[in-house]
């Protein structure tokens, strides 16, 4: 699941992407690896790096209206041509701005459910904000919020108020990333409404040039990055059939695996039903 035979130099590796040298830009390329509970898999899900790389391009053309993103011009040309000794590797791959990513992840939630649920379980409270008593799990919110992360290099990302996040990135780019967030939320809602899907919560994260302008970088909108739900089998007060990789967890979580590495390898059943989801989403959202 590693990229080899680039001529190019390999400066990071994610999770999920790889990022290479071009020089003020990047190239990105998205394996098939798969990851859960912060512990990559040891076998990925074919086809898993061409889904999420041609979702993110999707919706990065909607996202350029609310704000910059890393994306180059002439992207798809530029990829094809840089590309065209390594045809397999083309739809697995973005060239992007080269920037200085944020310390943070930007979340938006929008309706009750994961780690979220599990607080409001807790405390009565969806982190730093008050909620109405008696909600149920997976109820919509009554407005998407604001709920940033720390951006841990190793181990888990872990809960941060927003004026900790303001601290952290400054007044003014904070302001900028909140605002476009919540925006980035509601258009993605918006559009996987008309699809049949619930957009419940996402993740973005922002990057800035030497200057200081602040763009939307890595991916967005995925379901990597993104609780999707089908809309015609929503149904409040439990938890939700999803197009994301809730396949995987649930199965994990039922193995009773220990969470720390090695993982164990997904069954060929595991593998089949998760492309299947992933796949399914992108249908209905390009339809």
């Amino acid at each position: 699941m590693e990229v080899e035979g680039l001529p190019f130099k390999k400066v990071s590796k994610g999770k999920v992407r790889e990022n290479f040298d071009l020089g003020d830009e990047l190239l990105i390329v998205a394996t098939d690896r798969i990851s859960a509970f912060d512990v990559i898999m040891p076998n990925g899900i074919p086809g898993k790096g061409i889904l999420l790389t041609q979702i993110s391009l999707w919706w990065f053309r909607f996202a350029a209206e609310i704000m910059p993103t890393h994306i180059v011009p002439d992207h798809d040309a530029r990829v094809r041509e840089l590309l065209k000794d390594r045809p397999e590797l083309i739809e697995r791959s973005m060239i992007v701005k080269k920037l200085k990513p944020m310390p943070i992840e930007a979340i938006v939630r929008g309706y009750l459910a994961g780690s979220g649920w599990k607080e409001y379980e807790r405390t009565g409270k969806l982190f730093e904000f008050s909620l109405p008593a008696g909600m149920k799990e997976s109820q919509k919110l009554p407005a998407p919020l604001f709920t940033p992360t720390t951006k841990a290099a190793e181990g888990h990302d872990m809960p941060i108020t927003n004026e900790e996040c303001a601290s952290i990135l400054g007044e003014d780019a904070f302001s900028q990333i909140k605002r476009a967030s919540i925006a980035l939320y509601e258009m993605g809602a918006k559009k996987a409404a008309e699809c049949g899907i619930i957009l419940a919560d996402t993740k973005f994260e922002f990057g800035a040039d030497s200057g200081g302008k602040v763009y939307l970088i890595d991916e967005v909108l995925t379901p990597d990055s993104s609780r999707y739900w089908p809309a015609d089998k929503y149904e409040v007060g439990r938890s939700q059939p999803s197009y994301d990789k809730q396949y995987v967890r649930d199965w994990l979580e039922n193995l009773g695996w220990n969470k720390r590495a090695p993982g164990p390898v997904l069954p060929p059943d595991v593998v089949a039903n998760t492309i299947a989801c992933y796949s399914e989403a992108l249908d209905k959202l390009m339809k």
